[in-house]
């Protein structure tokens, strides 16, 4: 008897607790306050083929406190202009995505293994990721040594590729110099030559002044 007195309080005080259930979907929809349009974000590599794409950490030396300084953790990219054909290196914070290096690789570019670690490489670059150009020496770490020997050898590969580029453009240079001389000295020695000029003709008047001065000596 007392069991059967407590079992019906017992549900409906769980009713009164949990009156719709909790799978119940009441459907209602609420409207968004504001309307958010898509904006397009520019990172200003719309022009540019990708070329190597690795993440990496990025350390800079300090050359005042005489350490390596850690910049940023990261995706490195080097990226080839479509129209120019040069090339340049990219690396952005993951998170924030801010710019931790931003430079050309130039002919001159050495890149180098760090000394006791063969997943880094060390080099030497003017640098305007902070908006100025600034010589930096900059050391990459990766997660694995394959990684870091693609890098090494991608970054080689294109160093002496923009080498033999400059060295043509260079003899293109000298080529085109040396006809515009030429044509220069052509053009001096034709100003320069005196021209054959024609001995005018004699008029009546001077032959009528001839005829007389001769007959007035004779007189």
């Amino acid at each position: 008897m007392a069991s059967s007195i407590t079992e019906p309080k017992l549900e409906k005080k769980e009713e009164e607790e949990n009156p719709t259930g909790d799978d119940e979907d009441t459907g209602a929809q609420v409207a968004p306050i504001v309307n958010l349009q898509p904006v397009s974000v520019s990172t200003g590599e719309e022009n540019e083929h990708v070329l190597l794409d690795l993440k990496s950490k990025l350390y800079r030396f300090d050359k005042e406190g005489g350490q390596w300084k850690e910049r940023g953790v990261g995706t490195v990219k080097l990226l080839k202009h479509k129209e120019t054909g040069k090339v340049r290196l990219v690396m952005r914070q993951s998170k924030t995505l801010k710019i931790c290096a931003n430079h050309l690789v130039l002919p001159t570019m050495s890149i180098q293994e760090h000394a006791g670690n063969e997943k880094s490489c060390v080099w030497h670059a003017a640098d305007f990721a902070d908006g100025e150009v600034k010589e930096e020496t900059f050391c990459i770490r990766f997660a694995s040594i394959e990684n870091c020997k693609t890098f090494k050898e991608k970054v080689e590969e294109i160093a002496e590729s923009q080498q033999t580029k400059s060295g043509e453009s260079e003899e293109a240079g000298a080529a085109a110099t040396e006809l515009i001389e030429k044509l220069s000295v052509e053009s001096k020695d034709k100003t320069d030559k005196p021209e054959d000029k024609e001995a005018p003709a004699p008029t009546e008047e001077k032959e009528d002044e001839k005829e007389e001065n001769a007959a007035d000596e004779k007189n």
